[in-house]
């Protein structure tokens, strides 16, 4: 079941699910989701010097990586074809019986901006701010300003709560994250790291 505004305000008001900081709970929440915001900092992929990223390799993906933090006033742009990671403003806690689900604003979508490439799913346990896949697949660039409603957030009931939901006891490695996170995948187990996604 899909959490309706009126269940969302109960929850947050019973403490059950946060995000925070909600400046504006009459824009933000909608019949069925939560309006995220544009945070400050991106980080961008370096366009030189770079072969190829091996997902196993001992360099940590950090390295290809520049962050951007953007001043009060000022916008992002986004250029086509670019891919960048943002962060929400908001940090968010997800309980065990719910799953998150982060889409795109409709509006934005048609100015061919899209805020995931493959991952949509806050999961059960989740707390911390959400990284957004930022693409432009457009033909022209896209100003972005810090503060905007960049995405929406669906909840989504569980028939039971997660036995084992997200965190430090599964070894969860975006666990608390704040800003954007680039990838960690070197840390599966896959690749010889000693974490569990």
């Amino acid at each position: 079941m899909i959490l309706s505004d009126a269940d969302i305000r109960r929850r947050l008001t019973d403490g059950e699910l946060v995000v925070e900081p909600l400046d504006d709970p009459e824009l933000q929440i909608q019949p069925a989701s939560v309006d995220l915001r544009l945070g400050r900092k991106f980080l961008e992929f370096q366009r030189t010097n770079i072969s190829c990223i091996h997902p196993d390799s001992e360099r940590e993906v950090d390295e290809y990586v520049d962050e951007t933090h953007v001043e009060a006033g000022e916008d992002f742009v986004l250029h086509p074809g670019d891919f960048v990671l943002g962060t929400t403003k908001e940090r968010v806690e997800i309980p065990p019986d719910l799953l998150g689900t982060v889409q795109g604003r409709s509006s934005l979508g048609r100015l061919a901006v899209v805020i995931h490439a493959t991952a949509g799913i806050v999961d059960p346990g989740y707390k911390g701010q959400i990284t957004l896949e930022l693409s432009n697949l457009g033909t022209a660039p896209v100003s972005l300003n810090p503060d905007m409603r960049i995405s929406q957030l669906i909840f989504t009931e569980l028939k039971s709560r997660a036995e084992r939901p997200y965190g430090t006891e599964r070894g969860s490695k975006y666990q608390d994250q704040s800003g954007p996170q680039a990838s960690r995948i070197q840390s599966d187990e896959e690749f010889g790291g000693d974490q569990r996604p």
